[in-house]
């Protein structure tokens, strides 16, 4: 069975279709029966017309009254109408601009009609319904899949293809799961599976189906986690860092307090760097509420034991960010901090290298380049990542390897719920800041659309005429004809030469050089700069506390998660902050994604409720993770069953740590399939 062969030899592809298949994904057999319908219409039992309900969908068998009538409502708006009976009664069926079913219906035959129902003022009328003649049953009289869509491509069409492709393998999928295991937890084997979920014969099978589909997801994503885990984590002993050496030393020089949680926070570390485990440890906290600082009393302890600390930041801009914080709180205890960024010089380079060799340099921050192997350290204790979903563990593994053993924080701003965070960082113990300190005022947040805008462009004004900075950040690069959004290229320039042609407006994206875009970054820190227009590169940058508006363009096509994080990007300074939401579109989801938002500057809540609205799929883009993106699962509704199969893993795991048993080969080919040369956990 060639789960492998290309989509375009599937019966009813062809070289015109393969190309829109592409677009959604497609392009092996395997892709196509493992493309699962988003939704499902029961199409299975008809009702008695003068049992239809206003604003349902439903399912009526009836006879043609008549022969359909055409009205023009105005030049291009055609309405063609239809009267058909049943036992119980009558109901008008409405279609738009189709004036070829003119002769389609004959009174004597019964046909099937699905749509929706608007039963108003005794009147009862479906508009634009699907239909069959009653022998004739392949859209009615059954559950029908939907499927996410692309532009030209009907769900007809993509039904008859998928239908195709389950018909060339049908009963030869290769089984993933072991046979003990399908009976222990009563599963269906793979292939009614997806036979199921794509054309179920009843909602009971569905579900059926769907549970074996989730299991086999989730259990995949779980073995590989702590497969990887073993794989890598095979330490010992770890550095006992110096009991004399209290942390209530360095908080006494701090010229600010620090809150409640990061002493709880710091506890923990302090407890984790004194025990002779490595430490392993996450240190959650949303935007602005002083992760680097604790990371900074982290590496005072391991250098004043005796040992280097690194820090690793994902940008060289916040890198030296880090670097002047560290520098200006460590000034009078002695300890020397470097940079180490792709962008110095040969000569600084080796002059760094030389000095980390031989221990002259204490603490070490810098990018990915500290991960080269030119980088030796001479006694390493501490390793720090901020903005851990930009480093994977096997980044992690490689800069814990230049040390025995060291201990390893892992900072990240992005709020994941407490559950989802022990599943994907299974391998680390979590804390969690998770109160702002007293002195950051609350970024004041607005949702509006297109009718707001001189108003929004006068206060962005007499903000920048006071001594202001203001970013704009929209969703692409370049104009795309085919979605309405503004690009930062045609926004800047919008900008520049009519709306502020006083201001000085730069823009800055990710396809710029890294070099040009520590420049702007540079410029507008400075000051040299008004308005930055920008993508969401800035998401994780530069501190700008003189920077007091954020107007974020089409924002209902950003997670609420990335709406939170770009936020975070004002508030930094003395000045009461704004976060402006232009957003286009009424729907009852933008509406809510929007208020959700504007009414809190949780992070925590923010990202349950956007895992609740969007499900797992784009949910802060498991992509960054290395996880490949849930088909089926939705992290939300699923977190029950995720909770079980965590259980179920770890047992498989502690029994075959490395999926080498006979029993468990099924597992182990699962895992390879899904994960191999993908995961970077």
């Amino acid at each position: 069975m060639d789960l492998e062969k290309q989509v375009q030899f599937i019966k009813g592809v062809g070289p015109s279709r393969v190309k829109l298949l592409n677009k959604l994904g497609i392009y092996t057999l395997r892709d196509l029966i493992t493309y699962y319908p988003r939704e499902y219409e029961d199409r299975s039992k008809p009702k008695n017309i003068t049992e239809l309900m206003n604003g349902e969908e439903a399912l009526i068998s009836a006879y043609p009254v008549g022969r359909m009538s055409e009205v023009r409502i105005r030049g291009n708006l055609l309405l063609c109408k239809l009267m058909v009976r049943d036992e119980s009664g009558v109901c008008q069926l409405t279609w738009y601009n189709q004036p070829y079913l003119k002769n389609t219906f004959h009174p004597n035959q019964r046909y099937k009609f699905y749509g929706k129902v608007k039963a108003q003022y005794g009147k009862i009328e479906i508009q634009s319904p699907v239909f069959e003649t009653d022998e004739k049953s392949q859209n009615t009289g059954k559950i029908i899949p939907i499927y996410p869509l692309t532009f030209h491509l009907s769900q007809n069409t993509i039904r008859k293809i998928i239908q195709n492709g389950l018909q060339e393998m049908e009963g030869k999928l290769p089984e993933t799961m072991p046979t003990y295991f399908m009976m222990q937890h009563q599963l269906y084997d793979i292939n009614t599976a997806i036979h199921q979920i794509h054309f179920p014969d009843n909602f009971e099978n569905f579900k059926k189906a769907r549970k074996r589909l989730v299991f086999e997801e989730l259990l995949s994503m779980q073995l590989a986690l702590l497969s990887l885990k073993n794989k890598y984590n095979v330490q010992k002993e770890g550095i006992s860092f110096d009991k004399n050496v209290p942390i209530s030393d360095i908080i006494k020089q701090l010229p600010f307090s620090l809150t409640k949680a990061q002493m709880r926070v710091l506890e923990e570390i302090n407890q984790d760097m004194e025990s002779k485990k490595p430490m392993n440890r996450l240190l959650q906290g949303d935007v602005g509420s002083g992760k680097t600082i604790v990371a900074l009393i982290a590496a005072y302890k391991a250098v004043k034991s005796g040992y280097q600390a690194v820090i690793m930041a994902p940008t060289a801009i916040l890198a030296t960010q880090h670097l002047e914080s560290f520098q200006e709180i460590l000034r009078d205890t002695g300890i020397t901090c470097e940079l180490l960024v792709s962008g110095i010089s040969k000569k600084k380079k080796t002059e760094i290298l030389e000095k980390l060799q031989t221990g002259k340099i204490d603490i070490l921050i810098g990018t990915h380049a500290v991960l080269e192997e030119n980088v030796v350290f001479s006694k390493l204790g501490l390793v720090v990542t901020d903005e851990q979903h930009r480093f994977g563990v096997r980044q992690r593994s490689m800069i814990a390897k230049k040390s025995k053993n060291p201990d390893v924080l892992v900072m990240t701003a992005t709020p994941i719920p407490r559950t989802l965070a022990l599943i994907l960082y299974g391998d680390l113990d979590i804390s969690i800041i998770d109160e702002l300190p007293p002195n950051r005022k609350k970024i004041e947040t607005y949702a509006v659309t297109k009718g707001m805008e001189m108003r929004i462009n006068s206060f962005i004004a007499k903000n920048i005429d006071e001594g202001r900075q203001c970013y704009i950040v929209c969703p692409l690069v370049e104009e795309n004809e085919q979605i309405n959004a503004k690009s930062v290229l045609e926004l800047a320039q919008e900008y520049q030469t009519e709306i502020f042609p006083q201001y000085q407006v730069e823009y800055l994206h990710g396809k710029m050089r890294p070099k040009e875009k520590d420049e702007i970054m540079e410029r507008f820190k400075n000051g040299e700069i008004d308005i930055l227009i920008s993508t969401t590169v800035i998401e994780v940058g530069v501190n700008v506390p003189n920077s007091n508006i954020m107007v974020i363009e089409n924002a209902e096509r950003f997670g609420l998660a990335a709406l939170h994080q770009l936020r975070g990007r004002v508030g930094r300074g003395e000045f009461q902050s704004y976060c402006i939401l232009k957003y286009q579109g009424n729907s009852k989801i933008t509406k809510e994604r929007m208020n959700v938002i504007s009414s809190t500057n949780d992070g925590f809540v923010i990202a349950e409720k956007d895992l609740e609205l969007r499900g797992s799929g784009e949910f802060f883009g498991t992509k960054q993770h290395g996880i490949p993106e849930f088909k089926i699962a939705n992290l939300f509704e699923d977190i029950e069953t995720l909770k079980q199969i965590q259980e179920i893993a770890m047992e498989i795991i502690q029994k075959d740590p490395l999926l080498q048993k006979e029993e468990n080969q099924e597992f182990r080919k699962l895992v390879d399939q899904n994960f191999k040369d993908r995961i970077e956990i």
